[in-house]
């Protein structure tokens, strides 16, 4: 075992400690945490990026903490209701929310989103990151960003790239892509990955930056053609496959990250166990090696380096919104 997951070991038990001395006192906060079920809610429809890694993760937190970690998606206006469901419901950890970037694009893009990221959710941890991969379907003749380019440019404004949603991070990579590629796809907006995806491999859309995590077995069963990655590196997953930004759109990065979060004020005892948990299976070898295998690049960070990324990231993208000019509403 490593340094590392030896002080996390430590830190769990001495927090377990601590929490048993002090079940009498609080009675706020259960004796044991979770005493039932837990409801899950995943702000978009079933089969998407979100989903996949939520559902991992679901039923890991399931295993180990000996109570079911129940999956509720609750899809609609870019992630939007779900999340505004989890804001208004109580703060007692039994209704958390996982989502991804659409958390903090969101509010740059519509003039009401029903939540404040900052002030009605508590971090727990960042599960992990996950760069798109600019794919095509089958029948389009192009096997290189190059080709892309061109094809784009011979037919303005009449490719399509498939997204999950307006303001979704499928939707904000491909501006990024005809922005720095100066043409002009078409951002075809579905409601979620998973009923994009339908529409890529069906042929209703050509192109889709398309999640990491749900590109894999696409792929190998031919139903769509990977051209690059939109990390900053080529991933482990697809060594063959290279960056969008070595392929001509120098400084071009798109990625997604996958968090869970519980509503402002939900007991710090909860938080914190639900944190190191994550933690602790984030770093075991089969969950290292499942990541690795859906193109993800695993974290299970701390509260506090959850809520440094959440205020990073709301910057960072309302920068490219109002670059884009891209609006919702």
């Amino acid at each position: 075992m490593s340094a590392g997951l030896v002080l996390l070991a430590m830190g769990l038990s001495a927090f377990q400690a601590v929490q048993a001395q002090s079940m009498g006192s609080s009675p706020s906060v259960a004796p044991t945490y979770p005493k039932g079920p837990v409801r899950v809610i995943l702000p978009f429809p079933a089969g998407g990026g979100v989903d996949a890694a939520g559902r991992i993760l679901a039923q890991r937190l399931t295993e180990t903490m000996g109570r079911p970690f129940v999956i509720d998606n609750k899809g609609g206006a870019n992630g939007n209701i779900g999340t505004e469901q989890v804001a208004k419901s109580a703060n007692d950890g039994y209704t958390l929310l996982f989502t991804g970037a659409g958390f903090v694009i969101n509010p740059s893009l519509y003039k009401r989103v029903g939540y404040d990221p900052i002030k009605e959710f508590d971090p727990i941890a960042l599960m992990a990151l996950g760069p798109n991969v600019l794919v095509v379907h089958p029948s389009v003749p192009v096997h290189s960003v190059q080709e892309l380019i061109a094809l784009a440019k011979s037919q303005p404004e009449r490719i399509g790239f498939a997204g999950s949603g307006n303001g979704s991070t499928p939707h904000l990579a491909g501006l990024l892509f005809n922005s720095l590629a100066d043409v002009k796809m078409v951002h075809i907006p579905y409601r979620g990955s998973g009923p994009a995806i339908i529409g890529l491999v069906g042929g209703e859309v050509p192109v889709m930056f398309l999640p990491a995590i749900n590109a894999g077995q696409l792929m190998a069963t031919g139903r769509v053609r990977g051209i690059a990655v939109t990390s900053k590196e080529r991933l482990a997953s697809f060594p063959d496959l290279p960056t969008v930004s070595s392929s001509g759109l120098s400084g071009y990065e798109s990625s997604q990250w996958y968090g869970i979060l519980a509503p402002v004020g939900t007991p710090t005892e909860v938080l914190s166990s639900l944190s190191k948990q994550i933690q602790s299976i984030m770093q075991t070898p089969d969950m290292q090696q499942r990541m690795k295998t859906d193109g993800l690049v695993p974290i299970g960070s701390t509260r506090e380096q959850f809520a440094s990324h959440i205020k990073m990231e709301l910057d960072k993208w309302a920068k490219v919104v109002a670059q884009s000019g891209a609006t919702i509403d």
